[in-house]
């Protein structure tokens, strides 16, 4: 499957399973008239396969040794990324940031082999404001590893670039809600 198709899949699979509109609240506080409920898309076999693969795509050349993110919403993603990179013989850690510190146990943060000499993206479903991504960001940075940048697969054009590029991290969605409202 060319890159092109993978795309072309993906972005009807979004817009036949993901995108619904109606009055919603985002866990930004914001409202919206739209929202994008991106598991439909990421727990199906077939687009996370297509997520995986796009993104793979995007940050193939960028020599990154682990990607992860915020629970729950990046850990489809990141599992499929991993795959995809296992599958073309150059495997890479698959990491996960907890909300809250495990209270029990090894009382850990990040799920994952992420730390100084790794060089990480951070994935995630919906960029709104940036604010999910950057608490992930922030924990990463913690453990002294490098943020490569954040991936996202829809940007819904709220800030979310604005807020990371003051941060000094590339952004780079795979679609922009633009891109995504536009039928061509």
């Amino acid at each position: 499957m060319t890159a092109i198709d993978t795309r072309s899949k993906l972005t009807e699979e979004i817009r036949r399973k993901a995108y619904k509109e109606g009055d919603f609240t985002l866990a930004s506080g914001l409202k919206s008239d739209y929202y994008i409920d991106m598991k439909e898309v990421i727990l199906d076999a077939e687009g996370s396969l297509l997520v995986g693969r796009m993104i793979h795509e995007t940050i193939r050349d960028w020599n990154v040794t682990a990607v992860g993110g915020l629970e729950l919403g990046s850990v489809p993603i990141s599992t499929a990324v991993c795959l995809v990179f296992a599958l073309e013989g150059k495997p890479m850690s698959n990491f996960i940031v907890r909300k809250e510190a495990k209270a029990h146990g090894a009382k850990k943060k990040i799920e994952g082999a992420v730390g100084n000499a790794s060089r990480v993206v951070i994935v995630e479903d919906v960029v709104s404001t940036g604010g999910s991504s950057i608490k992930a960001v922030e924990a990463v940075r913690e453990t002294g590893a490098q943020i490569v940048g954040v991936v996202a697969i829809v940007d819904r054009e709220m800030g979310g670039r604005e807020a990371f590029e003051r941060l000094g991290i590339k952004f780079t969605p795979l679609f922009t809600i633009s891109q995504l409202r536009t039928r061509k």
